[in-house]
């Protein structure tokens, strides 16, 4: 078992098929029992990732719509929704000014580290930064968190 925090970009490739789309879909095995915990954003920017794909043309609509649907299920049943609270917040802001972040990533960013160390004060392991943003892993690696990018990832 391990603890996975998926931002967007890493979580979108369990709807739309791309480099890392196994091995992204593989951490959702029932026989590993990892936690997947997401921000609450992240279910707007995955409708959006979605439906940008549909409108461009390189997702077909009902392809669209069935991720769609099915990300909307899941969001509700299988990820664990980290609210974004004052706090997240607060530290997204700081991140955002110490990494130069983009705003949503900075939000991502704080949310996983608050996921992190709400682990680590439980005596749990630590949990797993999960990115396709290269930006992003880098000020996650900088904040002291593990770092795995799906796009490196081939099977």
């Amino acid at each position: 078992m391990a603890v996975y925090f998926l931002d967007s970009s890493a979580l979108v490739k369990r709807y739309i098929r791309e480099t890392g789309t196994n091995w992204v879909s593989s951490l959702f095995s029932p026989d590993l029992g990892n936690d997947c915990f997401v921000a609450a954003i992240a279910g707007v920017e995955i409708i959006a990732a979605i439906s940008r794909r549909a409108r461009s043309g390189s997702v077909k609509a009902a392809d669209a719509a069935l991720a769609c649907a099915q990300f909307k299920q899941d969001f509700q049943s299988t990820y664990q929704i980290i609210e974004i609270t004052e706090n997240v917040i607060s530290l997204g802001m700081s991140l955002a000014e110490s990494r130069g972040l983009r705003g949503y990533d900075a939000v991502q960013l704080a949310a996983g580290c608050a996921v992190n160390t709400l682990c680590l004060s439980n005596d749990l392991p630590p949990l797993i930064f999960v990115s396709a943003d290269n930006e992003l892993n880098a000020a996650a690696s900088n904040e002291g968190l593990i770092v795995e990018n799906p796009n490196e990832r081939s099977f």
